[in-house]
């Protein structure tokens, strides 16, 4: 029996998929069993071009050498150490390797599993901050309507989106949301940031006088909304949340889980838009998604707070079995190398318009209602089918599919995020693919 044979099973049952139309896809499956480049390969052999860099975190393509090499390399000499009052060198390298492409107020590095590993352990860091300071009653956490951090119950709290939250009970109190930036009317179609929306950001200003600043923590947002449906902040806006948390105390968390590690032309979107956060969450393009691992970015001031008390006593009950596993490590260290070797963290920066103009290519399209593009990142908004919301866009999901392109969607929202490799050539392939099938949908 080959191997591309053993990767297809008899029975699709046992296996619960995430975020998945199960039935589905169990009628239908999507089989991939091969990656390279900007590539897969299904299990009839058919090459699929990537158009979404996996789930927003495969940032230098697929199946990498130095990445590759790595992990075969760690799995040889140290496939685990632990992580409680021991270490290895790969760990504390890569954190250093992590500072130095950070903006320059962050100076430590906390290292999880996942996206919404980070999240929580972002928020419980702000927490046990203002305690350690003597404030603890900034117990309040706010995120914002429509955003994203991930699916345990600290990242659905200050979540803002509708079924990831509803299923689920009662979730954290003393949570608030700002509004989410969304303004078809007065922003459709524009390319890159929008001119209008700064001042949503002053509805913080609104829940400091409801709640009492003193009692808020934390505000938590995404600089660039991704998993929702790709919301660009507004002109100002990031600066002005900024200011507000400043102004009263408050933490303000970046979750950068999508836009780091060059997503949208500078290793972080802090840097992008000119606005330093307290803390920054990441994940995914830290390892190019190839091991799971996140991190979270810190001040000096947030680490400091901790530091006090006897030299023998932990600091902070808080952490991972697998915080800084060494094969992460290696890959995260592989990672950050082939970044660097090819300049992929500002790529995006300069195939931007390029990029934008193919995004923007598809406005007179039936059904195209919004487009919106920062980076490698775009959103291709359209109109629902009437009484079948989702539908249009999960069909051109399947029919790229077939035509040989990748597309991730989220309602009716098309999302798009390829490696940092990308050619233009293959920027053409993938509008031009997408322009085909929205042609002829429903």
């Amino acid at each position: 029996m080959s191997d591309r044979t053993q990767a297809v099973p008899n029975d699709l049952n046992a296996f619960w998929m995430p975020f998945t139309a199960n039935r589905q896809f169990k009628k239908n499956p999507r089989m991939f069993v091969g990656a390279k480049d900007m590539h897969y390969t299904t299990s009839d052999g058919r090459q699929v071009l990537d158009g979404t860099a996996g789930l927003w975190c495969c940032n230098a393509g697929h199946a990498r050498p130095k990445i590759v090499e790595a992990i075969a390399a760690q799995a040889a000499e140290l496939d685990y150490a632990p992580a409680f009052q021991m270490g290895h060198p790969k760990a504390f390298e890569l954190a250093n390797r992590l500072i130095d492409i950070a903006p320059d107020n962050m100076e430590h590095v906390f290292y999880t599993n996942s996206g919404s590993e980070s999240v929580e352990t972002a928020l419980k860091l702000a927490l046990a901050y203002h305690r350690a300071r003597g404030e603890g009653s900034r117990t309040r956490l706010i995120g914002r309507e429509r955003g994203y951090h991930g699916v345990n119950f600290g990242g659905i709290s200050v979540g803002g989106i509708v079924n990831n939250r509803k299923h689920f009970g009662g979730l954290l109190t003393g949570v608030d949301h700002l509004p989410h930036t969304h303004l078809p009317e007065q922003n459709a179609f524009t390319r890159g940031r929008p001119a209008h929306g700064a001042h949503l950001a002053d509805d913080l200003e609104r829940i400091c006088a409801l709640h009492d600043p003193s009692t808020i923590a934390a505000v938590i947002v995404e600089p660039l909304a991704g998993s929702t449906g790709v919301l660009i902040p507004p002109i100002d806006y990031l600066a002005k949340l900024r200011a507000i948390c400043d102004k009263h105390g408050i933490l303000l968390i970046f979750d950068e889980v999508i836009t780091g590690f060059g997503r949208i032309g500078q290793p972080f979107a802090a840097q992008r838009f000119d606005v330093m956060p307290d803390m920054i969450t990441t994940a995914k393009g830290l390892t190019n998604g190839v091991i799971p691992m996140g991190a979270v970015l810190t001040t000096g001031a947030i680490h400091d707070a901790f530091m006090d008390g006897p030299e023998n006593m932990i600091e902070m009950f808080h952490g991972y079995t697998y915080s800084g596993n060494p094969m992460a490590a290696a890959a995260g260290l592989a990672t950050l190398e082939t970044y660097r070797d090819e300049d992929l963290l500002t790529r995006a920066g300069d195939l931007a318009n390029y990029w934008e103009d193919a995004a923007h290519s598809l406005k007179d399209l039936p059904n195209v209602i919004d487009i919106r593009n920062l980076g490698l990142i775009a959103g291709i908004e359209l109109a629902p089918m009437d009484g079948k919301p989702t539908a249009r866009a999960f069909e051109a999901f399947l029919r790229c599919y077939d035509k040989g392109v990748l597309i991730r969607t989220t309602g009716d929202i098309i999302a798009l995020s390829p490696p940092l490799i990308i050619s233009k050539a293959e920027i053409d392939q993938l509008f031009g693919t997408l322009a085909a099938v929205l042609k002829d949908l429903p």
